[in-house]
């Protein structure tokens, strides 16, 4: 592991980390929230996992969303991953890429799949990396409470969170997400997406859906918290928070849909609910056993 950058914000440290990894066949970036020691002491500390969405890096979430001032006061990691591998991987050759350069798919939309079908399947890992080895780096390298992780993220990275959360909900006792595609099987970015990476037979997006996940394994013990702005331009066509809440409706999952007057699918909109997301998290995280 790396350092590449680190600043003191809010008595904390944000910093921006390198590794080599197995899962995706390349070296990633990750950057890392910790919390003041002389207000907190040394930890072990809750984690948080910030999934983000299509186009995104690291630097987006520790840039625009706002957390750390948050995360400072309440005692928080808040682990913030790239949201696909970029390469290039260790014999010197780049990750592929979609050949029309598309923002949806391919360099900066891994959605949080391991992908099965070639060339992606080289180093498209995502939720391997995401499940698997980042929290295990992180677990050995910084100090956090792994009986206490949850998980949240934005558009792609709220899809992300709300199927790594469904599947992993001993892992990830708390989950979140603002904006996120529910139904990635039935709306355009999602059957792209799941068409390229797995390939054409439906019956294998199912693992990666947080509707036919729901309600196919029925609901976690956690209270879901979504935010979705009503001026949304992808609202209609690519999110469809209704769909979800029909299946958690029916399912019995605990889910709190707030849809927000006014606010588009930006940053602006996830640094205006950011504070309540961490302490969403924050109070059920601290009744966690």
């Amino acid at each position: 592991m790396k350092t590449l950058s680190t600043v003191k914000s809010f008595g904390g440290s944000q910093s921006v980390f390198s590794h080599t990894s197995e899962a995706c066949r390349c070296d990633m970036r990750f950057a890392v929230f910790t919390p003041p020691e002389d207000t907190h002491g040394k930890g072990p500390f809750p984690v948080l996992y910030w999934l983000s969405g299509l186009t995104c890096t690291e630097e987006n979430f520790i840039a625009k969303a706002g957390a750390q001032r948050v995360a400072a006061e309440l005692g928080l990691v808040i682990v913030a991953p790239d949201t696909s591998p970029r390469g290039p991987d260790s014999n010197g050759n780049d990750v592929p890429d979609d050949t029309d350069g598309a923002y949806d798919f391919g360099l900066g939309a891994g959605f949080y799949v391991d992908a099965s079908q070639a060339p992606w399947s080289t180093h498209y890992k995502m939720y391997s990396y995401i499940t698997e080895e980042l929290p295990a780096l992180i677990e050995k390298e910084f100090p956090v409470d792994a009986a206490r992780s949850g998980i949240f993220g934005h558009s792609m990275g709220g899809h992300g969170a709300l199927t790594i959360h469904l599947k992993h909900a001993d892992k990830y006792k708390t989950c979140s997400a603002f904006a996120p595609i529910v139904a990635p099987s039935t709306v355009p970015w999602g059957e792209k997406a799941l068409s390229n990476y797995l390939g054409a037979d439906k019956n294998t997006w199912t693992a990666y859906d947080a509707t036919t996940l729901l309600q196919s394994n029925g609901p976690s013990q956690a209270h879901i918290l979504i935010d979705q702005g009503t001026a949304d331009q992808f609202l209609e066509v690519q999110l469809k928070p209704e769909i979800f809440k029909a299946a958690a409706d029916k399912a019995g999952q605990a889910l709190s849909l707030r849809m927000q007057d006014g606010y588009d699918h930006s940053y602006y909109f996830i640094a205006t609910f950011m504070e309540d997301h961490l302490r969403w998290h924050h109070r059920a995280l601290m009744q966690a056993t």
